[in-house]
């Protein structure tokens, strides 16, 4: 079975990737860049490209059409760059092609906070799409650069389902029926996405489950077919947010970048910068089997588990990753 992780930020490190091929991940989209400028993540493609060839016997870049024929064919893990924020491309719409050469393949909107191009999934106000979004919008369609709405406000997401020529994603997130998490996901949405054949990736990350981490299995995977039945069971996939073995600084990172001089505890009511524990039937990706085996007891048949544990993700990267025809 293919197993494809829509979403994972790892640190630069063989242990991550040495669960994911315990866990028999074939391919994963891994976050580069969140506050970064635009040399600042150019330096983070170059340290992720020296990673892949310093650990070619675990690893390998995901670039073009032949790269995505490997998946599953061998052991490795095949990286897929992605940004969780438009921050690398400034105000610039021609570095758009650039990152997509250099390998970059998804990239957010926004993350968390109003940016350029759209509004966060924090903000009190929703401008929906900008003048400038648009335009970002459509030359990423035109390259092959997948929009990724996982920290957009709900107009932002709406506006760029509909705006987009090319199917979008929310990469890492869950239906808010399941869980009412402020960057979980509206019925609208959910059913926007389905409508389009778009993907949307369930989110392992502790403050997106019921319970938080002590989320269980069998409830994960209920809502799991309860969303297949409002948008199919061709347009989701698993998309964990996994950032095991990160360092709390980068957590602050993650929270807080340049823009806020008080610290920002995202969701969290701890009000503490600690990554909470992951359930105990999901600590790392070695854990993926368990995910399968919930989804057989729900009622799932081999062939949809199958989609959704990376047979999804796979025809939607064929169909996104290239030029528009």
């Amino acid at each position: 079975m293919l197993i494809i992780d829509g979403l994972q930020y790892p640190p630069l490190e063989r242990t991550p990737f040495e669960n994911m091929r315990k866990g028999g991940v074939n391919a994963v989209h891994i976050t580069i860049a969140y506050w970064e400028t635009t040399q600042e993540t150019l330096h983070n493609i170059a340290l992720w490209q020296r990673f892949t060839r310093d650990n070619a016997d675990l690893c390998y870049l995901i670039k073009n059409n032949a790269d995505l024929e490997k998946i599953g064919v061998d052991h490795r893990v095949g990286i897929i760059f992605g940004f969780q924020n438009c921050s690398p491309i400034s105000d610039n719409v021609g570095f758009v092609e650039i990152f997509h050469d250099l390998g970059v393949r998804f990239m957010q909107l926004t993350y968390n906070n109003q940016t350029r191009l759209a509004s966060g999934t924090y903000e009190a106000f929703d401008t929906g799409l900008t003048r400038f979004g648009k335009t970002v919008v459509k030359e990423m369609n035109r390259v092959g650069m997948v929009v990724d709405m996982s920290h957009s406000g709900e107009r932002s997401t709406l506006e760029a389902i509909e705006f987009s020529d090319r199917p979008i994603t929310v990469s890492h997130a869950n239906p808010k029926f399941y869980h009412d998490g402020l960057r979980n996901q509206s019925l609208a949405v959910i059913k926007a996405l389905g409508q389009t054949g778009g993907m949307l990736g369930f989110s392992l990350y502790p403050l997106h489950l019921k319970d938080n981490s002590n989320a269980k299995l069998d409830e994960f995977c209920t809502m799991i077919a309860k969303t297949a039945e409002i948008m199919g069971v061709d347009n989701i996939g698993i998309g964990t947010d996994l950032c095991v073995g990160q360092p709390s600084s980068i957590l602050e990172w993650m929270r807080n970048g340049r823009w806020s001089t008080q610290k920002d505890f995202g969701e969290s009511t701890s009000k503490s910068m600690a990554w909470p524990a992951q359930p105990d039937w999901f600590t790392c990706a070695a854990d993926f089997s368990n995910i399968a085996k919930g989804l057989t007891v729900v009622g799932f048949n081999t062939a949809d588990i199958e989609k959704i544990m990376g047979g999804n993700w796979q025809r939607f990267f064929h169909a996104s990753f290239g030029p528009a025809a």
